[in-house]
């Protein structure tokens, strides 16, 4: 990965987000961080270190503004922005028939509009600077390959739409020199899991195993880098799309 690059991560506060931003700063990136809560933000950005390679901006990407001010930092601290990583999001079950208005218009807000507008606003930034770019979503396995115990019909389905967002827009954004690929993460040991017994899930996947953040973090370099990559969902779920134990 060339070293002077900047990347800008969202939801990065904790779990896959900030082993995504950890990994880009190995590689000698610059790195934009993002999260709701400043003060995680700013608790995120102390364990990273390096603070003349990092840059925070606090707020909830579902809002416009966020975008606009991910790429204004960007600019203004580094120069530019030639990766977007789309990490956050959220994720919760409950019965389908006990979702509410409410909780759907949240998941569709917080996993769809938010990676749809922040998008927006670094490919406009892309465009001018006219030497292309590269744009990771991350998705789920579950929106291919449910699992029965798993109720969670609100996000998945707001996931789904990140995934035909990353294939529609690697056809628009390709003569831009645009790349835009997804990581689709099985079940993941993260905070965002804290409260269930992830290890319980081992048997979903043939390798019969979670994984770990840093492998997430090891799909989203390959693909920011790769240049004859576009329009691709990697599935990192050890098996658990293909087949069982």
């Amino acid at each position: 990965m060339p070293k002077n690059i900047t990347a800008v991560v969202t939801g990065a506060s904790s779990g896959i987000g900030l082993a995504i931003a950890e990994a880009f700063l190995a590689r000698g990136a610059d790195v934009v961080i993002n999260g709701r809560d400043a003060g995680r933000l700013a608790k995120a950005a102390a364990h990273l270190g390096q603070s003349g390679k990092v840059a925070q901006v606090a707020g909830d990407i579902g809002d416009a503004a966020t975008g606009a001010a991910l790429v204004r930092t960007a600019v203004e601290r580094f120069g530019g922005v030639d990766v977007l990583v789309n990490n956050a999001g959220t994720f919760a079950t409950k019965p389908f028939t006990d979702v509410t208005e409410d909780e759907v218009d949240g998941f569709l807000t917080a996993n769809l509009k938010g990676t749809y507008l922040t998008t927006q606003a670094v490919v406009r930034r892309m465009r001018e600077q006219g030497r292309g770019g590269s744009i990771v979503n991350i998705g789920t396995v579950l929106v291919d390959h449910a699992v029965a115990g798993i109720t969670a019909s609100a996000p998945i389905i707001s996931k789904a739409g990140v995934h035909a967002l990353t294939t529609s827009l690697a056809a628009e954004l390709a003569t831009d020199g645009i790349r835009v690929n997804l990581v689709a993460p099985g079940m993941i040991r993260t905070p965002l899991h804290a409260a269930w017994d992830v290890d319980a899930f081992s048997g979903l996947a043939l390798l019969n195993r979670v994984g770990e953040v840093s492998e997430i973090a090891d799909a989203v370099l390959y693909l920011a880098t790769a240049e004859f990559v576009t329009g691709h969902a990697l599935r990192v779920d050890g098996g658990h799309t293909t087949g069982r134990p």
